[in-house]
């Protein structure tokens, strides 16, 4: 068991080389209990492999990861007991049905609460009779969903979960997220829909080549991107070039647009009403807009 308010998700310094290749270099990362965490990066960034090593499947070369205070590599009965998996492309066995694969995962944690079970199925609109080589991507995916929501755990690590997934399937996802809060779970959520990270999580890590480059809830971090502007009224970005903070200006027609940081506010809407702008919109600074900002300056 993790000491009263230590991270039930704790890494420090960690590296795991493949050959020469360094899939992490030095990776931080602290999910706090009870929290939703979302785990973003780019194709290659080092998420899988971190949560390879949080699961005890490899070693790492260097530093140290803990789960409830444990090491998942030389103690993974005590740690997987606890901790339900959904990987971003479900294989199952070919034979089975679709519950019969269900039944078979739950019952590496205990076996399925069989009313969740049963609502579980109904919610995701999933047919467990089917064999599952008869499934499509999405119904593979609510099988790994469903059997690791059928039974309570405390912590579950969820690896791009809703690949494949139609619209209505997610916003079901989503549900099933809100209710492991609700009794307390700790989840972490890698995936690549930032919108779905943007509603779900308390807090998010951003990974480039592993190593952890931003880390903090979404109020912490949104200071660190920049707010869209919408003109309408002003005819063209003279009167914004004296004005710091101002990025990529641009005339659309009538329109003009462009982003400013977040200190440069005040300056800007100054300017703007001092020049007679007749239309303004202005999106807040957002999840994706902060991801991109990042990777944008990788080359």
């Amino acid at each position: 068991m993790s000491p009263a308010n230590a991270p039930l998700i704790e890494t420090s310094d960690l590296v795991k080389r493949f050959g020469r290749t360094a899939a992490l270099d030095g990776l931080d990362l602290s999910v706090a209990e009870g929290e939703v965490h979302g785990f973003l990066g780019p194709n290659a960034a080092g998420k899988s492999t971190t949560i390879r090593v949080l699961l005890g499947l490899i070693r790492a070369t260097s530093g140290t990861a803990r789960v409830f205070g444990l090491d998942p590599w030389a103690q993974p009965i005590a740690t997987l007991r606890d901790i339900a998996y959904v990987p971003g492309d479900v294989s199952l066995w070919p034979n089975l049905t679709g519950g019969e694969a269900i039944d078979l995962l739950t019952s590496l944690r205990g076996g399925a609460e069989p009313k969740r079970r049963a609502e579980l199925i109904d919610e995701f609109d999933f047919d467990p009779r089917k064999k599952a080589r008869t499934y499509s991507k999405g119904n593979r995916q609510k099988v790994a969903l469903i059997a690791a929501f059928a039974r309570p755990a405390r912590l579950y690590i969820l690896d791009e979960p809703s690949a494949g997934l139609d619209p209505v399937m997610e916003s079901v996802f989503r549900r099933q997220i809100d209710r492991a809060r609700a009794e307390g779970s700790t989840v972490l959520l890698s995936s690549h829909i930032l919108s779905e990270v943007e509603q779900l999580c308390d807090r998010v890590t951003i990974i480039r080549a592993g190593v952890a480059v931003e880390s903090g809830s979404l109020a912490d971090l949104r200071h660190l991107s920049r707010t869209s502007f919408r003109t309408t009224g002003i005819g063209d970005t003279g009167i914004l070039s004296t004005v710091d903070g101002v990025h990529d200006a641009r005339v659309v027609g009538d329109v003009v647009e462009f982003e400013a940081d977040a200190d440069a506010i005040p300056s800007v809407l100054t300017s703007l009403a001092r020049n007679g702008v007749t239309g303004l919109t202005v999106a807040p600074a957002s999840l994706e807009s902060l991801f991109l900002r990042h990777y944008s300056e990788v080359k």
